[in-house]
């Protein structure tokens, strides 16, 4: 059972959350090519050589096709190997993320960043605002973060090196996109908070579940 306390501070969070993606949503809109957004692009940019390139690259493969379907394909059915089905469910869920990010922009409507502006070396075809790959990371791999941390019955060592590379890569990916001059910070920043209130969503019924499966 959740204390009035942390009921308070979760409630706190989420009302930050919000009143965040939506002041950052407007100021987007008003301001689609803002000076902010230039610059950071260009700092991160201002180092360059193939190899980082590769290495950007490699970053943001889990979260285009099929990268992300691979992905979360390979999760779930690691997780049916080990009787954990409900979890298994739950990584697939995690897809729903693509969805949101993809209304999000619809509405939005925000151009790509141009090459006339930053080094662009990834193109995409969808809208830049939020970054789907941003949201999709801190969502999947934020869930299999609360899955290592919960699931004691696997191995430690396997749950540190899995957590571990999950980190990485939720903190690594919004560099990943302005670098390859796929995004905006702006951009990023909407994706990681969208993401993290998606986060919240997924990981609630998750616990719900369990709660009621507990008692049961």
């Amino acid at each position: 059972m959740l204390t009035t306390q942390r009921k308070k501070l979760i409630t706190y969070t989420l009302a930050i959350l919000i009143a965040g993606f939506a002041i950052l949503t407007l100021l987007v809109v008003l301001l689609p090519n803002n000076l902010i957004d230039v610059k950071f692009s260009k700092e991160v940019q201002e180092h360059q050589n193939p190899l980082l390139d590769s290495c950007m690259e490699f970053i943001s493969w889990f979260g285009y096709t099929p990268g992300a379907l691979i992905t979360v394909a390979v999760t779930a059915l690691l997780l049916l190997v080990f009787k954990y089905k409900r979890e298994a469910l739950f990584v697939l869920l995690c897809l729903l993320g693509g969805l949101v990010s993809t209304i999000v922009k619809f509405f939005v409507d925000r151009p790509r960043p141009s090459a006339d502006i930053v080094r662009v070396i990834t193109k995409t075809a969808q809208k830049s605002f939020p970054s789907g790959h941003v949201l999709f990371y801190v969502l999947l791999f934020g869930f299999i973060l609360l899955l290592m941390n919960q699931l004691k019955q696997i191995n430690k060592t396997v749950r540190i090196v899995v957590g571990t590379f999950c980190l990485l890569l939720i903190f690594s990916i919004p560099f990943s996109r302005i670098y390859l001059g796929a995004h905006w910070f702006t951009d990023v920043l909407g994706g990681f908070i969208l993401g993290l209130l998606c986060l919240y969503v997924l990981s609630y019924f998750y616990e719900r579940g369990k709660r009621t499966k507990d008692v049961a």
